[in-house]
């Protein structure tokens, strides 16, 4: 599977006081290595002051490796002439739509990049009617931003990205700031985007929920990679999560209970669904006891 997003023993540090030496800095990110596939949706999980967002903003250029090196598409991110080219590629969402939104009304913002892009108006035009769509906001084209939903917003500010049809989309706690229907709304266009545009995205998370759908979970901990693999081989590690400030899915809970009180159920449980199956079969067996 081609690579396109790569870290090769990542650190950085920020500076506590101007003033102060080399030593006395805040290490955010020791010697992180990683991979990510085109077209994978990887689910970066870290409490706060993990790093987890240091490293999101390594791969869009916003950040530069203070040790290591940090790819995109092959190209190293401190090549300040291909700046552009790691920006065409790997858009960056934040946490607070309103730092991203521009313009009065929705499809003017989505517009901005790509005429900043010196695109044709009927290039431009496309794009944005496209871009709406794809996050089921072309309804809302004339709104004002400030008339809309918080999940609303982010949507628009994703469309945005999407407009500059990046490869890949790093999210930085985009549902930090949202009510549930919101964080719903936003985690249903994460996906569409990835499964059926093959986009590749990056999600930086604390929601558990939002990391059980991804393809790939990584921990990330005082600024190293903890843990790395699928939802189910990450969450089952319930001991070792909480011992580092994290939490597991609900199912992953209910599991872990009923195996404590002696059931023989199985850890790699991270939704309802799944729960579900091994209740209705614990209880199929008790039954036939």
């Amino acid at each position: 599977m081609e690579e396109l997003l790569k870290a090769e023993h990542l650190s950085f540090a920020y500076r506590n006081n101007e003033e102060r030496e080399e030593d006395e800095q805040t290490n955010v990110l020791d010697d992180v290595s990683l991979s990510v596939p085109k077209g994978q949706f990887l689910a970066v999980l870290g409490h706060n002051g993990s790093g987890k967002s240091t490293l999101a903003k390594h791969f869009n250029a916003i950040l530069l490796p203070q040790g290591g090196v940090c790819y995109v598409k092959g190209i190293d991110t401190k090549e300040e002439d291909k700046l552009y080219d790691i920006r065409q590629t790997v858009g960056m969402v934040f946490q607070n739509p309103d730092n991203q939104i521009v313009a009065t009304i929705v499809e003017e913002d989505v517009a901005f990049a790509p005429e900043n892009l010196g695109l044709p108006p009927e290039e431009i035009r496309k794009r944005v009617d496209e871009a709406l769509k794809d996050v089921n906001m072309y309804e809302y084209k004339d709104h004002a931003p400030h008339q809309l939903s918080g999940g609303q917003k982010q949507r628009v500010a994703i469309a945005g990205i999407i407009a500059m049809r990046p490869e890949c989309i790093v999210l930085d706690e985009p549902t930090a700031m949202l009510d549930p229907r919101g964080r719903q709304e936003v985690l249903s266009t994460i996906r569409k985007l990835n499964r059926e545009y093959g986009i590749t995205v990056v999600l930086i998370t604390h929601y558990m929920d939002e990391a059980a759908k991804a393809d790939r979970v990584v921990v990330i901990d005082s600024g190293k990679l903890l843990m790395d693999g699928t939802p189910h081989a990450v969450f089952k590690q319930v001991d070792a999560l909480k011992k580092v400030g994290l939490d597991v899915p609900q199912a992953t809970e209910l599991m872990k209970f009923l195996q404590e009180m002696g059931f023989d159920v199985d850890l790699e449980c991270i939704d309802e669904k799944e729960a579900v199956e091994q209740i209705s079969k614990l209880m199929e067996e008790l039954h036939c006891q």
